[in-house]
């Protein structure tokens, strides 16, 4: 598979177009503000009231009613939460889109299950970093990027008749996105992938595993506290190891017991039945039941925090006991605020 790196990518391209960030939120203040410093003309959408419209304005950017900021635009890319995009699409978006504008998203979800159906002379587009908005943006100002993905749906009619995959890969460039490397995807693989790793692995099976341990330490009588960094807090330094350089490279840092309690535990834990409770999950991913779950939960709010379900899990999230101990150790860990990604205040 060929990587795509910044010697790949014509910056020029995305420099000449207007581009109009709809949404300010975790991706979208991190692609506004890249975007704007490698020299892009960039006005991000807002609906007027919205308490990102400051925090915008605040980091020197242009804003813009979304109806506004999108009937001048040469691209827009939609960075609003999932459950808002369709909405938002076929209230503001779709009949002020200029004939050779091209749509773009950094996640394939409602272009894949059809939620949003663009018109077939439009470019649809993907530039999907592989990491949260707020690593995204503290990485490009550091000098680095994270790694990202495109993917072309249909390549329509272009600005200046340049091909929908060269602008993506521009795009990728002045976001940061090339200096780590950009992989060609399809809509279905980001989408299906995407969702199945955030629910199996990286966020739903981690954060079921940290209490289901810290739970088992607590109940045999050992000290929330202990429980807590055997549990939460040492999962970034297992991880950042892991990250540099493989599993391989995590073993070789740890104990030799450490990783002989790995190779003869871990697969009492991950089963075989684990395996096949992952394969469930994945199809309801891939026949769409769990988009349209999602979305059905959402429907039951209009105050854009979530529906019952969604509710009921933060409340519970937030009441168990390793939050409330590891909030108060944290407080403790002055170095932690310093370095603090994100800042609900600016981003």
């Amino acid at each position: 598979m060929k990587i795509f790196y910044d010697d790949d990518a014509d910056i020029s391209i995305i420099q000449n177009l207007k581009v109009t960030i709809v949404g300010y939120g975790s991706q979208g203040h991190a692609h506004a503000n890249n975007l704007h410093e490698s020299g892009v003309d960039v006005t991000v959408a807002l609906r007027e009231g919205s308490s990102s419209w400051s925090k915008a304005e605040n980091s020197g950017l242009r804003v813009a009613k979304v109806s506004d900021a999108v009937s001048d635009a040469d691209l827009v890319m939609i960075l609003a939460p999932d459950e808002f995009q369709q909405g938002l699409y076929e209230s503001a978006i779709k009949s002020n889109l200029k004939s050779n504008a091209v749509l773009a998203f950094a996640h394939g979800f409602n272009i894949h299950f059809k939620k949003i159906i663009p018109s077939i002379d439009t470019s649809v587009i993907m530039i999907a970093p592989k990491g949260p908005g707020h690593t995204v943006r503290s990485t490009y100002l550091n000098g680095g990027g994270v790694p990202s993905l495109i993917a072309i749906y249909q390549d329509g009619n272009n600005p200046d008749n340049h091909s929908a995959k060269d602008i993506a890969l521009s795009y990728a460039k002045a976001n940061g996105g090339t200096r780590a490397g950009v992989l060609e995807t399809t809509f279905r693989e980001e989408t299906e992938t995407d969702l199945f790793g955030e629910q199996a692995v990286l966020c739903g099976g981690m954060t079921a595993l940290i209490k289901a341990g810290y739970e088992t330490l607590v109940e045999a009588g050992y000290s929330p506290e202990m429980a807590y960094f055997e549990c939460l807090h040492e999962t970034k330094l297992i991880v950042d190891l892991i990250h540099e350089g493989g599993i391989s490279n995590m073993h070789y840092s740890i104990s030799n017991t450490a990783e002989f309690g790995d190779y003869v535990s871990g697969p009492e834990v991950i089963t075989d039945d684990t395996k096949e409770a992952m394969k469930g999950i994945l199809k309801r991913i891939q026949t769409g039941e769990f988009a349209d779950q999602f979305l059905n939960d959402c429907r039951q709010s209009n105050d854009g925090s979530g529906g019952p379900i969604m509710k009921e899990k933060r409340k519970n999230t937030a009441s168990h006991s390793i939050e409330q101990v590891g909030a108060e150790l944290r407080s403790r860990m002055k170095f932690l605020h310093s370095e603090r990604l994100v800042n609900k205040d600016k981003n």
